[in-house]
C-alpha cells in the first residue's frame, strides 16, 4: 500500500509542477517564424571547369604577339529563397492547414574558390608583355559559365523544392499537419 500512495503522490506532484508546451500558431507568429529564416540557402552547386582566354594580334602570330591563359577553376553557385519579402497575406491558416505563397527562388552568389583555382598554363608572345587584366577577365568568364551551368542543371528548381521541404518541416514542428504551397 505504501508503494501505491508513493506513486499517487509522485503523480500528483508531477501534475502540479509540470509545464505544458504551447506554441503560438497565429498568422503573424507563423509569418515571423518564416521571416526569421531570412535568406535560406537551400542548394549549393560545386563545379570544376577549364576556362581559356586569349589576346590576339590581328597582324602578328600568337608566338610573337599573343597572350593565352588556360585556367582550372573550382567554384560554387548558392541559391535559395529570400523570406524577408514574405507578407502576412502570403500565409493563410485554416486550423491545422497552412497555405503558403513562397517568394521565388534566386541565386545568392557565384564565386570561385581561389585556393582551388589555378592557372594551368600561360603563353605570352616574344614581342609583348602579358596582359595583367587577362586573368581577371578569364575569372569573370568562369563565374559566368558556372552560373550558366548551374541554371541549365536546374538550380532554381532544386532551391524551390528544398525550400518547400525545409518549410514543411518547420511548420509541422509548429503543430501544423498539412502545408500547401501556391
Amino acid at each position: 500500500m505504501a508503494r501505491a500512495s508513493g506513486r499517487g503522490l509522485s503523480h500528483l506532484w508531477t501534475s502540479l509542477t509540470s509545464r505544458s508546451l504551447t506554441i503560438d500558431v497565429r498568422q503573424p507568429t507563423v509569418v515571423e517564424h518564416i521571416q526569421r529564416l531570412q535568406r535560406l540557402e537551400t542548394v549549393t552547386y560545386t563545379m570544376d571547369k577549364i576556362v581559356t582566354g586569349a589576346k590576339e594580334n590581328p597582324i602578328f602570330p600568337d608566338f610573337l604577339a599573343g597572350d593565352r591563359l588556360l585556367m582550372l577553376v573550382h567554384g560554387e553557385v548558392v541559391a535559395g529563397i529570400d523570406f524577408t519579402s514574405l507578407k502576412p497575406g502570403d500565409v493563410r491558416l485554416a486550423g491545422k492547414l497552412v497555405h503558403l505563397h513562397l517568394p521565388g527562388p534566386q541565386v545568392f552568389s557565384t564565386r570561385l574558390d581561389s585556393g582551388k583555382t589555378r592557372v594551368y598554363s600561360r603563353q605570352t608572345g616574344f614581342l609583348v608583355q602579358s596582359d595583367p587584366n587577362l586573368e581577371t577577365q578569364v575569372r569573370q568568364e568562369a563565374e559566368r559559365q558556372l552560373l550558366e551551368a548551374a541554371m541549365a542543371e536546374g538550380i532554381l528548381h532544386t532551391a524551390q523544392q528544398n525550400g518547400m521541404a525545409t518549410l514543411t518541416s518547420l511548420l509541422q514542428g509548429l503543430g501544423f499537419e498539412r502545408v500547401e504551397f501556391e
